[in-house]
């Protein structure tokens, strides 16, 4: 096999996760999803077009119909976008490799913010490309904020492709208008490629924008930059399972990535795409109350665990963490772990995201019970003082 693959390091999330598989006494906060299922209007239309036998492929780059729901939706957000821009594909995971796919040759030079979920870092590596990471850096607030010079000087004449994700999944971090402009700008003088992962977007809670999600490179570039954005339903729409994600990208782009997707996947099944359509004609009432949500489960979450001694943590402005810190503990794969097997608390290890997040935990607050959310932090708590940390 190639080297870049068997290179590559099995999901540290994972590894925690089965630690406490077949325990029905482990609360679990270690995925990236709401444990609520996909809303039943989404669910109905997904089964409807199962009943009338819409078992077939579809275009590769989507329904026609779905395209233009998307292209509709973002303008909403975003300003003025066409369907020429918008491909459908199999998750948001299939979205990143294809804009990948399509941009980077072996040993071209990328960068990446980091932490970051591992799939950004890990893809560039796969295709054989020349990874350089530039990392957030931790507050002593248990914030995470960005060195915007040492990312821009970062990305040279020779960088083809800029991986930035915001909001930021592990750490909440968000990307502001004017940082983006600024990276755009330079990206621009650069000749780079920027690929942004967009997907928790609207799950965004300081309502400082006009539309109420977070800025995007869509709200500063135009048509023909060389700007690729990755979306996903799973996150704004509770559909993680569906497996459906969509690319916009420059319109000369599209078909060439029509291209990319037969040889992928062929195309996202029609039922997956019918359901997204029902999601989309209902965004208004099923995501606010999705968003509203998850303010709670994080204005829950974090107060609480900053009144726990030695924890470091804050109110991230955007995503589904909470991203801490227990003072002591600096092998967060070790920690996570002993968490699952003596507290009964499954949370995510840093480590899994990124060197300089070693030490950190990942708490996802998407809970449909926020009560489960205290009793974690009471186990938490109980499980520092036996070990004299209380």
């Amino acid at each position: 096999m190639r080297q870049a693959v068997l290179n590559l390091e099995a999901s540290k999330i994972r590894e925690v996760a089965n630690a406490g598989i077949g325990r029905d006494d482990v609360l679990p906060f270690w995925f990236g999803e709401s444990d609520e299922v996909t809303p039943e209007a989404i669910r109905a239309a997904g089964i409807a077009s199962l009943q009338a036998g819409e078992t077939f492929y579809s275009h590769n780059l989507g329904l026609p119909e779905l395209r233009e729901a998307v292209a509709a939706y973002t303008t909403r957000l975003h300003g003025p976008l066409g369907v020429d821009r918008i491909g459908i594909t199999s998750g948001g995971v299939n979205a990143l490799i294809v804009a990948m796919q399509a941009i980077i040759d072996a040993g071209d030079r990328v960068v990446a913010v980091t932490p970051v979920w591992p799939n950004l870092t890990a893809q560039p590596r796969i295709l054989g490309a020349d990874l350089h990471c530039v990392p957030l850096v931790p507050g002593d607030d248990g914030a995470w904020r960005l060195d915007l010079p040492a990312l821009l000087a970062a990305i040279t004449p020779g960088t083809r492709m800029l991986v930035v994700n915001s909001p930021n999944n592990p750490t909440g971090w968000t990307l502001s208008k004017d940082e983006q402009a600024a990276i755009l700008a330079h990206c621009r003088r650069t000749g780079t490629w920027v690929l942004s992962d967009e997907v928790y977007e609207r799950l965004y809670y300081r309502g400082d924008t006009p539309s109420g999600a977070a800025s995007s490179f869509l709200d500063v570039a135009e048509p023909d930059d060389r700007l690729v954005v990755v979306q996903s339903f799973s996150k704004a729409f509770l559909m993680t399972g569906w497996r459906l994600g969509y690319l916009i990208m420059p319109p000369d782009m599209t078909p060439q990535v029509g291209k990319l997707l037969e040889f992928n996947t062929s195309c996202a099944p029609v039922f997956v795409q019918r359901a997204a359509l029902a999601a989309m004609a209902q965004t208004e009432s099923i995501t606010p109350r999705i968003v509203a949500h998850l303010k709670a489960g994080r204005d829950t979450l974090v107060p609480q665990l900053q009144q726990v001694p030695g924890v470091r943590t804050s109110a991230a402005p955007g995503g589904m963490y909470a991203f801490l810190r227990i003072e002591g503990f600096d092998d967060s794969l070790d920690l996570a772990k002993r968490l699952v097997a003596e507290a009964g608390i499954g949370l995510a290890p840093g480590s899994a995201f990124a060197p300089e997040a070693e030490g950190w935990l990942r708490w996802c607050f998407a809970s449909a019970d926020l009560a489960r959310l205290g009793r974690g932090v009471e186990r938490l708590r109980a499980w520092l003082a036996a070990q004299g940390r209380g």
